[in-house]
């Protein structure tokens, strides 16, 4: 709702009064800045624990959520060149292509040498460790084929789910030159992923430390 207001308050500003008021309508921008609290940081997160041996389990909603996730990285970029050009205008900022949660996932656990299998539907769909690369096998994990990785949890439903978010780039590309998919999908979970193994690494180091 506030996002609303925003985007049309903008307009308002400049269509009466001639200001450069400029709007980016940025889909979800991800990147190992992102909050804790955020899927795809949390996800991230609870794989580089559960490689290194520091947590069990994760707990997820809703697996077929659709999302056109891009790298915020690029998207400042896109955000720049908005600001540059003579005459300000409205902007979507996306992708143009979307993923499930469960690929976002799947994709985060083979960084780190884990492959899964999903089984089940719904509620009681599963993520089990289908094989496990054998450089994992020798650190704290201890993991094992047949082990269950994650799990959906009820509780991180949303009431007011909105199942597909696909954003159309097309107008950033032709005016602004701007590429959406300089960072790809893969590459972009690489970065997060590899972001927190370090950083879970860290904090056990300090933990050891200070033991």
């Amino acid at each position: 709702v506030a996002k609303q207001y925003g985007f049309w308050i903008m307009k308002n500003y400049r269509e009466s009064y001639g200001m450069y008021c400029c709007n980016g309508i940025l889909f979800n921008h991800e990147s190992e800045r992102r909050g804790e609290n955020f899927v795809t940081r949390k996800i991230t997160l609870a794989v580089a624990r559960i490689a290194q041996g520091f947590q069990d389990k994760l707990y997820l909603g809703n697996l077929n959520s659709l999302r056109d996730w891009g790298y915020a990285k690029d998207y400042v970029e896109c955000m720049w060149l908005i600001l540059q050009q003579p005459k300000p205008d409205d902007y979507v900022v996306a992708t143009g292509q979307y993923h499930t949660v469960r690929e976002f996932c799947t994709l985060a656990f083979k960084e780190v040498g884990i492959e899964l299998e999903w089984r089940g539907e719904g509620v009681k769909e599963r993520g089990i460790v289908k094989s496990v690369s054998p450089q994992l096998q020798t650190s704290n994990s201890k993991l094992q084929t047949g082990d269950i990785l994650v799990e959906v949890d009820p509780r991180y439903f949303r009431p007011a789910e909105v199942d597909q978010l696909l954003g159309d780039p097309t107008k950033a590309k032709t005016t602004l030159g701007w590429n959406p998919n300089k960072t790809s999908f893969e590459e972009l979970v690489r970065i997060m992923v590899q972001h927190d193994i370090k950083k879970v690494r860290k904090l056990y180091l300090r933990e050891q430390l200070n033991d």
